[in-house]
């Protein structure tokens, strides 16, 4: 079966996108690639479609369908993903934390006997030795990276596990591998290439970043009533769609604020923040893709599992902190390719909250110490007082110090802990990582993050055209495909 063909029975297109059909072709003859291609491009299709081309070699007598494996940190598209495969008939399937233990062990017993063209995992499921076992019993063909970015400590979304992939891909015989990212600056590019260990010839395919059908506008502002103004005013442009809109906000005070003030205004909404149980989330999240609630207020923890066509505008009501957060997050507007506003209101006394934000994400040596020992050394207090307790002794009443959450959030991606955080069930599973005693590499890290918000601002006082300096600082070459 030829790719165009897979590509109409499967998913009912006549055509492929871009350089989707170079990029198949070349997978399927046994090429290592890097994809950039921006949010809502296609690139799923990349690797889906030689994952429904492969056929088992029969060589060793071994039957069993070849298999492609996704690596991705989101464990909330992976069921998103999954569920759409299925309902076409094809033979997917996703392993993470969200399954009970018996759904787990379930799918290693059908993976080992066979089942499954597509298999996404998060790279942390390599330390498990259950998976490791089964995987050893299938011939992986493919192996697909999402979010390829996380590989690099350069990157906006670092994940430790991602730097072990060069020794994943020798576990299960080092496959035809497929790197994929929105968003990677020329030096994250070469990090990524470098560590999953890829040959020479591998091949960048750069998509280009532009939107065209994205209408990006920086507008300063001063004060929350010109904020207000603003949000209102753009809502109101859009209120004749049958769309949605989200306004990301920094803070959940300051979100939480802004919710009052449009009520106010009789302006129907909803919130969404990292406060809320998890009930709640799921929720409000349903209710936005089902197009119940047009209007969203939330922190970046909303859109993750955000795949909806029909967003028309979204509002950053605060300075976010990379040009890369950035990006990704207005790239969830627009998908169906109908005109979307992507505005950022830039006031300057905003910037001492970020600068605050990333001296919280970047904790040092001695802070990383002391939540280990107290993680290690005081499990009966934790087991009777909590998360709380556990912030008290560390940051007494600072309640907007979040140097705790992302202490945790490190420890526990480099394997040291497992556990819940609310209810408080941690258990120290590996020594302290190195990595983070070492005071110069964290310095280092520290200034690199300021260094991404300080490009932020210059692209905000940027007097040319915007999307140049996009391109400049994403190293966009400059004969990179604009997609429609």
């Amino acid at each position: 079966m030829e790719p165009q063909e897979a590509l109409r029975q499967h998913f009912g297109h006549d055509s492929f996108r871009g350089r989707q059909e170079a990029i198949v072709r070349r997978t399927m003859a046994g090429g290592h690639s890097l994809v950039i291609m921006p949010t809502g491009g296609g690139k799923s299709l990349c690797y889906q479609i030689p994952a429904l081309l492969y056929e088992s070699s029969g060589t060793t007598g071994d039957t069993k369908v070849p298999l492609t494996l996704i690596l991705s940190p989101l464990i909330a598209l992976m069921k998103d993903q999954v569920d759409s495969l299925r309902s076409r008939q094809i033979d997917a399937a996703f392993i993470n934390s969200s399954l009970s233990r018996e759904d787990r062990e379930q799918r290693y017993k059908k993976l080992a006997a066979g089942r499954y063209r597509l298999l996404y995992v998060t790279p942390e499921r390599f330390r498990k030795p259950e998976f490791l076992d089964a995987i050893s019993k299938r011939s992986v063909r493919l192996l697909a990276v999402d979010e390829a970015h996380c590989i690099s400590e350069w990157g906006h979304d670092f994940r430790p596990d991602y730097t072990r992939l060069r020794e994943f891909r020798s576990l299960i015989g080092d496959p035809t591998t497929l790197a994929l990212t929105a968003t990677a600056t020329v030096e994250v590019q070469a990090d990524i290439i470098r560590q999953l260990g890829l040959p020479a010839d591998t091949v960048t395919f750069h998509e280009g970043i532009d939107r065209p059908n994205l209408h990006l506008a920086v507008q300063e502002v001063w004060g929350d009533q010109e904020k207000l103004e603003q949000i209102v005013a753009i809502r109101n442009r859009h209120a004749g769609s049958t769309g949605s809109g989200i306004v990301y906000f920094t803070l959940i005070r300051t979100l939480e604020r802004f919710s009052d003030l449009l009520r106010l205004q009789r302006i129907p909404h909803v919130c969404y923040h990292g406060d809320l149980d998890r009930q709640q989330r799921r929720r409000i999240q349903n209710e936005f893709m089902d197009g119940h609630c047009p209007l969203v207020l939330a922190t970046n923890a909303f859109g993750m599992g955000i795949d909806k066509e029909d967003i028309r505008f979204v509002i950053h009501a605060e300075i976010p902190g990379s040009m890369e957060s950035w990006y990704q997050e207005i790239g969830r507007a627009g998908r169906d390719g109908r005109p979307s506003d992507c505005v950022l209101l830039y006031e300057e006394a905003d910037l001492a909250t970020r600068m605050e934000f990333i001296r919280w994400s970047n904790p040092d040596a001695g802070f990383y110490e002391r939540v280990y020992d107290l993680l290690a050394h005081e499990r009966e207090q934790l087991r009777s007082f909590g998360y709380e307790w556990l912030r008290e002794k560390l940051h007494a009443k600072q309640k907007h110090d979040h140097r705790l959450e992302s202490s945790l959030a490190m420890l526990e991606r480099y394997g040291a802990i497992e556990g819940t955080w609310e209810p408080m069930n941690l258990e120290v599973t590996g020594p302290m990582p190195p990595e983070l005693l070492d005071a110069e590499r964290l310095a280092t890290k520290l200034r690199r993050d300021q260094m991404k918000l300080l490009s932020l601002v210059q692209f905000v006082r940027h007097e040319g055209d915007r999307r140049d300096f996009l391109h400049q600082y994403f190293g966009v070459p400059g004969n990179a495909a604009a997609l429609p």
